[in-house]
C-alpha cells in the first residue's frame, strides 16, 4: 500500500507502453487502490490520460479507468480544414470548461494563462463537468485539464509552464 499524502502519475512517451509497465510491475492495482483512498492524485501528459478508460495511441489500449473516456488522436487539421502541425507544440491560454476553478490544481491561475504542451493525443471525457480547462488548437478544443473530486490531471506540462505551472504544482501539493 501507499502511505503517501499525495501520488503523482507522470507521463512521458505513448499510452500502452506506459499502461504495459505500470501493469507489469502491478503498479496499475496499487495506482487504482490509492485513488480510491480520497488523497490528492495528480496525472500528468501521459499520466493524465492513463487516469481514462482507453486509447487509440497505437493501436487500442485499455487505460486506469478512472474516468469515463477515451484518448484520441488531436485532430490534424484546424476548425478551418487547414492542417496544422502534428504533434501540438507550444503555449496556448487556458480557457475555463466550467464556471469557475475553485477547489481544482487550476484555482491559483487566472483564465488565458499560457502554458505549454507537447502531445498528440488528447482526453476525451465522456462524464459531465470532468472537464477542467481547455486550448484552442485552431478552433479545435483541446482538453487541457481534468478534475473529479481527488483526481487531477494535465494535458500541459506544469514543469515546463513557468509560473503558472508552478502555481499548479504547489496548489495540489
Amino acid at each position: 500500500d501507499i502511505d503517501s499524502p499525495r501520488l503523482v502519475l507522470p507521463g512521458v512517451g505513448a499510452f500502452g507502453d506506459g499502461m504495459t509497465e505500470l501493469r507489469a510491475r502491478g503498479f496499475d492495482d496499487l495506482v487504482k487502490r490509492f485513488a480510491d483512498t480520497g488523497r490528492p492524485f495528480l496525472g500528468i501528459c501521459v499520466g493524465m490520460q492513463m487516469m481514462f478508460d482507453a486509447s487509440e495511441e497505437m493501436g487500442e489500449h485499455e487505460g486506469l479507468g478512472l474516468l469515463a473516456g477515451r484518448v484520441q488522436a488531436v485532430p490534424a487539421v484546424g476548425a478551418d480544414g487547414s492542417p496544422h502541425r502534428i504533434p501540438h507544440i507550444g503555449w496556448r491560454p487556458l480557457e475555463r470548461a466550467r464556471e469557475s476553478w475553485e477547489g481544482s490544481i487550476l484555482a491559483d491561475l487566472q483564465p488565458r494563462e499560457r502554458v505549454y504542451f507537447v502531445h498528440s493525443f488528447a482526453a476525451q471525457p465522456t462524464q459531465d463537468g470532468v472537464r477542467l480547462a481547455h486550448v484552442d488548437y485552431d478552433g479545435q478544443s483541446i482538453c487541457a485539464a481534468v478534475h473529479r473530486c481527488n483526481l487531477h490531471g494535465c494535458q500541459f506540462h506544469p514543469e515546463r509552464s513557468a509560473l503558472p505551472g508552478l502555481a499548479m504544482l504547489r496548489r495540489f501539493l
